[in-house]
């Protein structure tokens, strides 16, 4: 966003903004119809009533026909801190203003010629600024006779000068930057470019601003140091102090022909990434080391800087400075130390820095480094947001019997990647799997770790092998113990590969989307429920169909639902985006499961990002009933020996006979624990997938632990041949009782 300047600094008509050096342009004054200059348009709008063209008391800013306005009421501008030369005793200048009558004549010329100038604004290179001069485009017809009596070419595209400088009175060049002749510039400047310097939210951009502000109005070049590594907020620093060189800027080569500091050999723009990575260590007690604990800006003409440049910028550089007051090292010191230095420079065809000039640059350090250290603090604030959530989330989707999946989750904005959505999944046991999503009001850090403490008690819930309903009826509960104001919403699915059904319940969340392997996108028909932390309210769990190839989609109410459009509007729209990327590979392929969330996050619209956004999809494939092998064995002497029969008859049906040997040993120390304390029938399930799987399932909550048998011991060896043996294995409580598991590795 560009910033405008106000009616007093509105630049002059003429002005050229291709200028080199940014320049504040000023119209000259056209001819009147005697021949004499007319005077220009200016903020003030007040000109004496005897000034002519030429004359001392004609402003550079007065507006015609002001005379009367004010003769009327004895107004007159500010006059500036520049006097205007005397006139011989008893001579007139063009206008007829006796020398004894300059102190009220002269105060219609006004210091306040410099109030004309143009706010710096923006302050990019090429923009105009404070106190500068150019060219007019070549529109004047006649020459200018200054107040110093030198009469002033008609410059810019013409060529010629623009006339002398008003404290040196050597003519000054085109293009050339002249200096800020007024308070009143360093405080337009000061203003614009701290202006700069606060738009930045991060570092770069604020060391960006600097730069930019500063060259080419301020320095015609500036090297920026910072501390390595950069201290955040209370920490104290650890090592010494070391500097890098963060940033240069300086007016291109091209624009620069004095080459007054430069290099000699100037660096192409690709070697100025190696010219940033030097590093320079502040050694305790050394020139820069007191310098940088002084804070204030200094010469660079000061022994104590000239000492410390070399310091600085390197011995072996070869590096000139200009000579006198044309450098200035200005410490960068945020809010508890010295973080950083700035180094301004002036070439020798600018005028040197004043004393001033100090003042600026400690404005420009000072809200630098603050700048700075706020924009460290954001970045370490956005990086424990950023981790917090990660560690949320799941970092890996298990890979699940039966079920393939695939999930997405979009923040809210990238500044703070913090947010109350989430989803998991979750193996359960008889090869099942829960499917969760849900999200938790707001997306700030407060939610992020509500959705924590909501995910880890529904795995524990999980865990327990509780319904669907039970396990929403917890939560709430948790929520409410959470705070009266925790609300969430969560859809909680349990699918079994082998009954190729799934069991849903809902709490005030969205519906799931089922899409068959035909194309056809349904919106499943769950009750809606309540949200988490209502409290006092039932839940109600649906069993539907989950044929084989089918995808269902699991998601949060910011994909579908946005400032411009209401939730079912959204979720038809999925329906609809669904079934169109099922066309695509046919009726008899479903789409890959990657490919498919990408293509319902390619949805969203430039204004859909209202929220954060997870998503789950689930692609059921199911086990056939060939590969399932089920058995009920009575709690007695007996069924171990059965068990093992019936494992060998169905791995002889499978072709996997290589694994009789182990499985038979293992079916048998498993089935033996369940007999010994079971009281009702005993399970004995294999599962044939990617792997071999045995299941033994009985009516005793207590898990089984695994132990080292000492060598008197009769018995306590059974799961240690289960650890050495078997590829994984497991134990999970029912709410019936338990199951006790093992995966062997085909072939």
């Amino acid at each position: 966003m560009t910033e405008h300047p106000t009616s007093c600094d509105r630049p002059s008509t003429g002005a050229d903004p291709t200028d080199p050096r940014g320049a504040l342009l000023r119209t000259p004054v056209p001819p009147g119809p005697s021949g004499s200059a007319l005077p220009a348009q200016g903020c003030a709008g007040q000109t004496p009533p005897d000034a002519g063209a030429g004359s001392p008391g004609t402003s550079e800013h007065s507006q015609p026909g002001a005379e009367q306005a004010a003769g009327a009421d004895g107004h007159r501008p500010r006059p500036g801190s520049e006097g205007v030369p005397v006139q011989p005793d008893g001579a007139r200048s063009a206008t007829g203003v006796r020398s004894g009558d300059l102190p009220s004549a002269c105060a219609a010329a006004s210091g306040e010629a410099a109030a004309g100038a143009m706010d710096s604004g923006d302050l990019a290179p090429g923009d105009t600024g404070p106190g500068e001069a150019a060219s007019d485009g070549g529109r004047q017809a006649g020459p200018v006779r200054p107040a110093s009596g030198v009469p002033a070419d008609t410059g810019g595209r013409h060529g010629g000068t623009l006339g002398p400088d008003r404290r040196t009175g050597q003519p000054t060049a085109p293009g050339q930057p002249t200096p800020m002749r007024r308070d009143g510039d360093r405080l337009r400047f000061v203003g614009a470019a701290t202006r700069r310097i606060a738009r930045g939210m991060d570092l770069d951009e604020i060391v960006m601003g600097l730069c930019r502000a500063t060259v080419p109005t301020f320095a015609d070049a500036i090297l920026v140091y910072l501390r390595e590594p950069l201290p955040v907020g209370d920490e104290r620093p650890t090592g010494p102090l070391v500097l890098r060189l963060r940033r240069t800027d300086r007016i291109p080569a091209e624009r620069d022909t004095e080459g007054g500091f430069a290099p000699a050999a100037q660096p192409e723009p690709s070697e100025l990434e190696t010219v940033g990575a030097e590093l320079c260590e502040v050694r305790p007690g050394s020139a820069l080391a007191e310098v940088l604990r002084g804070v204030r800006p200094v010469f660079t003409d000061t022994p104590s800087a000239c000492a410390a440049l070399p310091e600085l910028l390197g011995e072996e550089r070869d590096f000139a400075l200009p000579e006198g007051r044309r450098a200035i090292l200005a410490p960068l010191r945020g809010r508890r130390r010295v973080i950083g230095a700035a180094l301004f420079l002036r070439g020798p065809d600018r005028v040197a820095f004043e004393a001033d000039d100090l003042l600026v640059a400690a404005q420009l350090a000072t809200h630098s480094a603050l700048g700075i250290d706020k924009a460290v603090l954001y970045g370490r604030e956005a990086y424990i947001a950023d981790e917090l959530q990660r560690t949320m989330l799941p970092e890996n989707l298990p890979r699940c019997t039966g079920v393939r999946l695939a999930s997405r989750y979009l923040p809210a904005a990238e500044t703070a990647r913090v947010g109350g959505d989430w989803y998991d999944a979750i193996p359960l046991p008889g090869s099942r799997v829960a499917l969760v999503v849900g999200d938790v009001m707001g997306h700030s850090m407060t939610s992020a770790a509500i959705m924590g403490q909501l995910r880890t008690t529904a795995q524990t819930l999980a865990g327990l092998d509780l319904p669907p309903q039970e396990v929403l009826h917890h939560l709430d509960e948790q929520a409410q113990r959470l705070g009266t104001d925790r609300m969430a919403t969560c859809l909680y699915a349990v699918y079994d590969p082998v009954a190729h059904r799934i069991t849903v319940a809902n709490a005030g969340h969205p519906p799931p989307v089922l899409l068959h392997l035909g194309g056809e996108a349904e919106v499943l028909r769950v009750p809606a429920g309540a949200p988490i932390g209502v409290g006092g309210v039932d839940f109600e769990a649906v069993e539907l169909d989950a044929p084989a190839g089918a995808t269902l989609l699991l998601y949060t109410d910011g994909l579908v639902e946005s400032r411009l459009r209401d939730v079912w509007t959204g979720i038809e729209q999925l329906r609809e985006r669904l079934a169109a990327t099922a066309q695509l590979t046919g009726p008899d392929h479903p789409p890959p499961l990657e490919a498919l969330c990408d293509e319902v996050l390619d949805m969203l619209g430039p204004g859909d990002r209202d929220d954060d956004i997870a998503l789950l999809a689930a692609r059921f494939d199911g086990i056939a009933p060939s590969d399932v092998s089920y058995w009920f064995l009575d709690p007695e002497d007996a069924a171990p020996g059965k068990a093992r029969r019936l494992a060998r008859r169905a791995l002889a049906r499978w072709g996997m006979e290589d694994l009789t040997d182990a499985v038979e040993l293992l079916v048998s120390e498993v089935v033996t624990n369940a007999v010994r304390y079971a009281s009702k029938p005993v399970t004995l399930r294999l599962l044939r997938t990617d792997v071999l799987r045995c299941e033994v399932g009985d009516d005793v909550p207590q898990l089984p632990r695994l132990r080292q048998a000492r060598a008197t011991d009769e018995g306590g060896r059974g799961l240690y041949l289960v650890n050495r043996l078997a590829r994984r294995w497991g134990a999970t409580r029912l709410s019936t009782g338990k199951v006790v598991w093992f995966e062997l590795n085909r072939g």
